[in-house]
């Protein structure tokens, strides 16, 4: 048992904002009086012991004790409560009541409260609890529990992440640590390098270490200084197996060698599917018993916390502990374990398993046993997974000889690791590819999985180009891939918002099973929409029939150049689901997007919402920031409707980082419209047309070219409202082309709205009834609800004030039903201008008019009144005439007093 009364300095924690928050409010309590006891639950290298010590500097109103046990004293029975009770019987009290029999469970809570008033609040801390033996935790949990009737006194354990469940600790409060997410391991990485490492180092390291702190430290410090600034190669692999056991290797030590085979066994089978469920338990208990390891290492294992099993299946309850277990171990032994896995699999079934488990037993190259196992692992009758194929060929690929087929193999791999949602495995093949010569097909294979890894995360113009080698490479061998490569192309250009690369991806290319696809989006490109629809139509028809995910997305994208949104939330919920079904994680983040923004135009916006957040996860998970930029955007696009703003600007911040920089003009143009929406829905419209014009205005600051005629109509009604029309009208024209070719359901009610905005009133009319009778054709109640608002308002300022009220009562319902909140404020705003009541409450704010209700919120957002004046459009004289009557109408003394009561009103973030 060691005893400290202080602890060494260490980095900043980084990421650990809650959990430092949880271990502060036990402190503070201490020092106010109440007892208290927390638990830090964790995987080795996330920081437990770290944020024990920060608790030990900062706890300064009593004496701290900071214990662990010795690992002799880890199986002696109540070794651990011994020690800590003897060792500091001069602070806990005094010694043991019966040191020679089993303690009571009390027995630590009794020496705890014996203290109680003498020498202030004491703080003890324990680490790695869970190691302790069965008594000793008994107590530490009895006495954790009861912690809070002892004044003054606190508890603070750790113990590895899955223990905290244990009977022993349940009850008591609990904090889990996570992986650091990507901003607060770049921090830590900063402090470590001093910020130097240039960004393919930094995001290698990064990925490396996944977020575990100690990990990423150890990896810093090993390598040299040549190597962190990028002119020296990194090292191959890049956590080797010292690494790894020094950083979650402690708790193997202490394991009996037939416990350790076995660990080996499990970890050995893991490595054909790292990222799986799971090692077949059966085959290891197989491999183990052939090795002469009793039944019960198993039970040692779990009992020791280090795997579980579940089902059919055993696992390592952390990942890094699997790879410090084989990594750890001698070559030899790694080679003897997969020779035991190899000899225990039988039958056509485990054909792949057992050669791969073969070839990674072998000890230098191999061409035969490489071939075969190439050829196994490419078959299409195999049953396997894309990430177990990857292994296998990147396997055959370090087996072979130099040449072509090592290279071809090392590609194939790099295509199946990029399918199974692993980019940074599948960059690492393409690398060991690119060491060899090839032939001009293998490298065309090559650029074909470059740029489709980048077109995931990276620019997108490198993607273009990868993309366009890969075709002019692949053409005379295997047109139909030099097609694939065209259209992936064709998915980077119109990322890019680039019309002319899309339209020069698409031309001179010979006829192949793709070309409806092709002709038919060429037509589109070209304004031809006409004659696109026939060659997308039997795309989508053929679609009805196809399992293949990449298909079913291009039949998605198809459905929405037809502006068929219906055909495309279907054929995007079924490219959804054969990527699932399928296994093939690198379309799952791609399928979601499709289906959210086919969601969005078709106004559901709560599915596109959840659609969006799901793909979010998964597009993170699978290294993929293009599509986690156009996530974000959809997201934000989602929020402007509900009239969340903080949201709003979260999430079209976290979009345009990454489509800036990685040329993502569509994402950032949906990002920007967001931004303009949520402007218009608060009434700003002079803000919205600053946002909104340079998306839909020509030249070189424009926006998407098919977002364009989306946003136009946005544009137009917050350029009416600010009183700029003067280049709507063109605008509106403009409009009325795109429209007329029918891809989008709502543009010809859209259009006869934003006419009716800019005619004289003798003629608005008719054009307002033309609007309402297209939406009741098209569907949607935002766009509806907002054709309603504007008709409403438009029929209160001509003092038709019965008509204006059952206008917006209708906008008040269809806003209400598809959750727009600001926009049904706004309503409700304008329902009380026309003396009608509202049928609902915005709270205080509800005894505003609609013109007040836009000054309070400018005010709210930190403007002057001459700011205010300027965003909508009226002197500062008219400004203050209604911020006199806003402060009298809600009862506020200040302009501070206002922006709290509007910011707890809309729920927005408090200002200071």
């Amino acid at each position: 048992m060691t005893g400290d009364m202080t602890a060494q300095d260490s980095l900043r924690l980084y990421g650990r904002t809650t959990e430092l928050a949880d271990v502060a409010a036990l402190l503070e309590r201490l020092r106010s009086g109440p007892g208290g006891a927390l638990v830090v639950a964790g995987d080795p290298g996330l920081g437990r012991s770290a944020l024990l010590e920060h608790a030990m500097r900062g706890f300064g109103a009593g004496a701290a004790l900071l214990v662990r046990a010795e690992p002799g004293e880890r199986h002696l029975p109540s070794s651990g409560l011994r020690s800590l009770l003897a060792s500091h019987a001069q602070v806990l009290g005094p010694a043991p009541r019966s040191p020679d029999g089993p303690p009571e469970p009390g027995e630590l809570l009794d020496a705890l409260g014996s203290r109680r008033g003498s020498g202030g609040p004491l703080l003890v801390c324990v680490d790695d609890a869970d190691l302790w033996d069965a008594g000793s935790r008994a107590a530490l949990g009895f006495a954790a529990r009861r912690a809070g009737r002892l004044r003054g006194v606190g508890l603070l354990l750790t113990v590895a992440g899955r223990r905290v469940d244990s009977p022993e600790f349940a009850g008591v409060p609990a904090v889990r640590l996570r992986p650091l997410d990507d901003g607060a391991a770049g921090e830590l990485l900063d402090e470590l390098t001093g910020g130097s490492c240039p960004s393919a180092v930094r995001e290698e390291l990064l990925h490396e270490a996944a977020g575990n702190p100690a990990l990423l430290t150890a990896l810093a410090d090993r390598l040299t200084a040549p190597q962190l600034s990028g002119v020296a190669p990194l090292p191959r692999p890049l956590a080797d197996g010292g690494v790894l056991m020094r950083v979650a290797g402690g708790r193997l030590a202490e394991l009996a060698p037939d416990a350790g085979t076995l660990l080996l066994l499990v970890a050995a089978a893991q490595e054909l599917a790292p990222e799986g469920p799971g090692a077949d338990a059966a085959l290891v208990l197989r491999a183990a018993r052939a090795a002469g390891v009793p039944a019960g290492a198993l039970d040692a294992a779990e009992a020791a916390g280090i795997v579980r099993t579940a089902g059919s299946r055993i696992r390592f309850d952390d990942p890094l502990l699997r790879r410090a277990v084989h990594a750890g171990a001698p070559l030899s032994r790694r080679r003897a374990a997969h020779s035991l896995l190899a000899a225990a699999l039988h039958g056509v079934r485990h054909r792949l398993p057992r050669l791969l488990h073969r070839a990674m037993a072998a000890q230098g190259p191999d061409p035969r046993l490489a071939g075969v196992l190439a050829a196994v692992a490419s078959s299409p009758d195999i049953r396997a997974g894309h990430g177990e194929r990857a292994v296998a060929l990147a396997r055959a690929g370090e087996l072979s000889a130099a040449g072509s087929a090592r290279t071809a193999r090392f590609t194939a791999g790099a295509e199946h690791a990029r399918l199974a949602g692993l980019p940074h495995r599948a960059r690492e093949l393409l690398a060991a590819a690119g060491e060899g010569p090839a032939h001009d097909a293998v490298r065309g294979s090559a650029e074909l999985v470059r740029g489709t890894l980048t077109l995931q995360d990276g620019p997108v113009g490198d993607a273009y180009g990868s993309l366009l080698l890969a075709a002019s490479l692949l053409g005379p061998y295997d047109p139909e891939r030099a097609l694939v490569a065209r259209l992936t192309a064709l998915a980077a250009a119109w990322s890019g918002g680039d019309h002319a690369a899309c339209v020069a991806a698409l031309s001179g290319v010979g006829r192949g099973p793709a070309d409806d696809y092709r002709t038919g989006m060429l037509a589109a490109l070209s304004a031809r929409l006409d004659e696109a629809r026939a060659p997308l139509r039997r795309v989508m028809e053929r679609a009805e029939a196809e399992q293949d995910p990449e298909r079913l997305v291009q039949a998605g994208s198809a459905a929405l150049v037809l502006g068929n949104i219906a055909g495309a939330c279907h054929l995007g919920a079924r490219a959804l689901a054969a990527a699932r079904s399928h296994d093939v994680a690198a379309y799952v983040p791609r399928a979601l997007e499709q289906l959210a923004y086919a969601e969005l135009r078709a106004g559901r916006h709560t599915r596109a919402r959840a659609h969006a957040e799901e793909g979010l996860r998964v597009a993170h998970r699978a290294g993929q920031r293009n599509t986690a930029a156009h996530h974000h955007a959809v997201l934000a696009f989602v929020a402007a409707v509900e009239g969340d703003a903080p949201a709003v600007a979260r999430h079209a911040d976290a979009s345009l980082a990454v489509a800036g920089p990685h040329g993502l003009a569509q994402a950032a143009t949906l990002a920007e419209w967001a931004r303009g929406l949520a402007d218009l829905g608060r009434g700003l419209a002079a803000e919205a047309v600053a946002r909104l014009g340079p998306l839909v205005r020509p030249g070189h600051r424009t926006g998407h070219f098919a977002l364009r005629w989306l946003a136009l109509p946005c544009f137009v009604e917050a350029a009416v409202l600010a009183g700029e029309r003067e280049e709507t009208a063109a605008a509106v024209e403009e409009f009325a082309l795109w429209a007329a070719q029918g891809a989008d359901p709502q543009a010809s009610a859209q259009l006869a709205r934003c006419r009716a905005l800019l005619a004289p009133p003798a003629a608005a009319e008719e054009l307002w009834g033309q609007a309402l009778a297209r939406h009741e054709l098209a569907g949607g109640d935002f766009e509806r609800g907002r054709t309603l608002l504007l008709y409403g308002m438009w029929l209160r300022r001509r003092r038709r004030l019965r008509e204006a009220r059952g206008r917006l009562r209708d906008a008040l319902c269809a806003f209400e039903r598809c959750g727009a909140r600001v926009w049904a404020d706004q309503t409700r705003a304008e329902l009380r201008a026309t003396g009608g009541a509202t049928g609902g409450s915005a709270g205080p704010l509800e005894r505003l008019t609609p013109q007040q209700l836009r000054i309070a919120r400018c005010v709210a957002d930190g403007a002057t009144n001459r700011e205010v004046a300027l965003r909508l459009s009226v002197s500062p004289r008219t400004v203050d005439h209604h911020l006199r009557n806003v402060f009298a109408a809600l009862g506020v003394r200040s302009r501070v007093e206002l922006s709290r009561l509007v910011d707890r009103a809309e729920k927005r973030p408090s200002h200071p």
